[in-house]
């Protein structure tokens, strides 16, 4: 994340947008939510922080995830849970609508993975664009006049009139598009445009702080690989 945080400072992005899962894998799950919360981010509630809050039920995680989550939530203080359970599952700026999995009943936590994962749920957003993450792999669906578009892993996205958008982001911590490098998507409005970038980092010393903590080594390893 302090990867990525520093990328945004040196061209200049002037907000920060998250879509959940600041908590649930990584060695440093406070650290994590706290420096989001002092660069002003705004926020969205994932799966994790549903399910290190209680408010989801931990037989829905695989037994990675959920080992993973008892170990977050047995480590969050009273005062990080309930800013972490009071997050929103939807927010929308200009036009745009921000949510962690599907913008069809969000809650759900339903993954967008193939073309008509996407094509499915454009009903269920009235913004022109739709940005969503979950799946942990950057992927563009838009639909126009000229028909529909379906694109895993794209590096620019020019919005043209008449056409709108659902785009995933790609994960910052648990990339799983076989990239280790941490994935995020800028949205420039007044550019008419996202650029996604990939971002190295101290890929092994993640995996010892998730080694050392105790989380399993799974975790850790699927790191090196991005999957």
């Amino acid at each position: 994340m302090t990867a990525v945080l520093d990328h945004l400072a040196g061209i200049g992005a002037d907000a920060l947008l998250c879509l959940g899962d600041m908590v649930g894998y990584g060695a440093d799950p406070i650290p994590c939510v706290e420096k989001l919360a002092e660069q002003g981010a705004r926020f969205v509630a994932g799966n994790h922080e549903h399910g290190t809050t209680g408010r989801l039920d931990l037989r829905w995680f695989n037994p990675y995830a959920r080992a993973a989550a008892l170990w977050t939530a047995s480590r969050l203080d009273d005062a990080h849970r309930a800013f972490l359970a009071d997050l929103p599952l939807v927010f929308v700026i200009e036009d745009a609508t921000f949510v962690h999995a599907s913008p069809k009943d969000p809650d759900q936590w339903e993954y967008l993975i193939t073309a008509e994962d996407g094509f499915e749920v454009f009903s269920a957003f009235s913004t022109r664009l739709c940005f969503v993450g979950h799946s942990h792999r950057p992927a563009l669906w838009s639909l126009g006049s000229s028909g529909r578009e379906f694109e895993p892993g794209p590096g620019e996205i020019r919005l043209e009139p008449g056409r709108r958008y659902l785009v995933n982001v790609g994960s910052v911590g648990q990339p799983r598009d076989r990239d280790p490098r941490a994935c995020y998507a800028l949205w420039d409005p007044e550019a008419g445009r996202v650029v996604f970038h990939r971002v190295p980092y101290d890929v092994a010393l993640a995996r010892e702080k998730i080694l050392k903590a105790g989380l399993p080594r799974f975790l850790g390893d699927r790191l090196i690989h991005g999957s």
